[in-house]
């Protein structure tokens, strides 16, 4: 439908009603745009042939957004399809943390999962008290125990009545300890690549919201 510039449109968050979550929309000449998938900048190819695959074969109303380091698909959409009527303010800074937190322990579990499914059990325990004595050492807060992180490998985060109180440095940080720990398991960093597959539990809005911030951060050279 439109490939556009990143100057051409508005971009803003909306704070869903019914789930602690943050969806964001393009708002391009009085349309509303809900974000479908990102791309990072040499991935052109892939983003242009997701966006023809549902323009021309689908018929959908789509935008594919060209940015310098990053290309996105988005697919039009009516603000009350989605149960949605206020803007929220884009400094939604606890629901977006949120979000982050949630996609962290999903990776966390998948980590575990496969130390446990290719290297065995005792060696996923050592996993487990490795993550929590680097936690203890950065001071997180809610999570830096033995007892925590067995907590957290077990419990479904999209549903767990409370997360941790973490920050974005926090979620930052553990990706990064994450990451390295894994690294010395498997000795290989294959374990952190196609992320998103890692995160189908979450819904749409929020799996782009966390991939795309990753996209932007140095962590992407870890996990993307």
């Amino acid at each position: 439908m439109f490939i556009l510039k990143r100057q051409d449109v508005e971009i803003s968050s909306i704070q869903h009603p019914k789930k602690d979550q943050q969806v964001p929309i393009l708002h391009y000449q009085g349309q509303t745009f809900r974000l479908i998938s990102v791309f990072k900048g040499g991935q052109e190819e892939d983003a242009r042939a997701l966006w023809r695959e549902l323009t021309d074969n689908r018929g959908k109303a789509c935008v594919l957004l060209e940015e310098p380091e990053r290309f996105s698909v988005w697919g039009k959409v009516r603000l009350d399809q989605l149960g949605i009527d206020q803007p929220a303010n884009d400094t939604g800074d606890h629901n977006k943390n949120g979000v982050f937190v949630q996609a962290s322990i999903l990776l966390l579990q998948a980590v575990h999962m496969d130390i446990e499914d290719f290297l065995g059990t005792k060696q996923a325990v050592l996993f487990e008290k490795d993550i929590a004595e680097a936690m203890r050492q950065q001071e997180f807060p809610e999570t830096a125990s033995i007892e925590a992180v067995k907590y957290w490998v077990a419990t479904n985060p999209l549903e767990a009545p409370k997360l941790p109180p973490w920050k974005e440095n926090h979620v930052s940080s553990f990706l990064q300890e994450l990451h390295k720990i894994g690294k010395t398991y498997f000795g290989n960093a294959n374990f952190a690549r196609q992320v998103a597959d890692k995160l189908q539990d979450m819904p749409e809005g929020e799996r782009s919201l966390f991939i795309s911030w990753l996209n932007q951060s140095s962590l992407s050279k870890l996990w993307l």
